[in-house]
């Protein structure tokens, strides 16, 4: 079940991110992320606040967060978008993450698929996600959905320096607008 976290899930969030940098450290994963930089237990207590964090559980436990908002970070300024809208036209993805150990197991398509049918019913046009370009697991997960790459930008990062930000945008799936450009294809 995917839901809008409660406070009580920001240490299963934290602790997620947490077994992430583990597996960076110990270099199983290419993620290009920081320990006590980001992500951190702050970073998932200021979505809870925002409003816009929500957690993937299975059986009591915590799998998988993500943060769901509007907000497009000012590197995506640089990007080479395909698909021009609003900034109310478009929903955004940061902070995709799957615990380590349940990795594998159809919990990173099943948040996709939740973001996407959100941006549907609540009447968005496009979809846009960002990712380090090091991790290229993301890259190529984010391809095989359909995601496209608007351009690498580099940038600081929420406090890592040296980023090379992948942009990636996809028309809502169901949409009019998907629906137009598919013909147009």
């Amino acid at each position: 079940m995917i839901r809008k976290a409660r406070k009580e899930d920001i240490g299963a969030v934290a602790a997620l991110y947490d077994a992430i940098h583990t597996e960076e450290e110990a270099g199983r994963l290419t993620i290009g992320w920081g320990r006590d930089i980001y992500p951190t237990a702050e970073t998932a207590a200021d979505a809870f606040r925002a409003g816009s964090l929500y957690v993937l559980e299975e059986q009591g436990s915590v799998l998988a967060a993500a943060k769901i908002d509007q907000i497009q970070l000012p590197a995506y300024a640089d990007a080479a978008w395909k698909y021009e809208a609003a900034d109310r036209e478009v929903l955004v993805l940061h902070t995709l993450a799957v615990l380590p150990s349940a990795m594998s197991r159809g919990y990173g398509p099943d948040f996709m698929r939740f973001y996407e049918n959100l941006a549907r019913e609540t009447g968005f046009r496009v979809l846009r996600i960002d990712t380090n370009a090091r991790n290229l697991y993301a890259r190529k997960f984010y391809s095989r959905l359909g995601y496209r790459e608007a351009g690498i930008v580099p940038c600081e990062f929420n406090g890592l320096k040296d980023v090379h930000l992948v942009c990636l945008e996809k028309m809502v799936p169901g949409s009019a607008d998907e629906t137009e450009e598919k013909e147009k294809s």
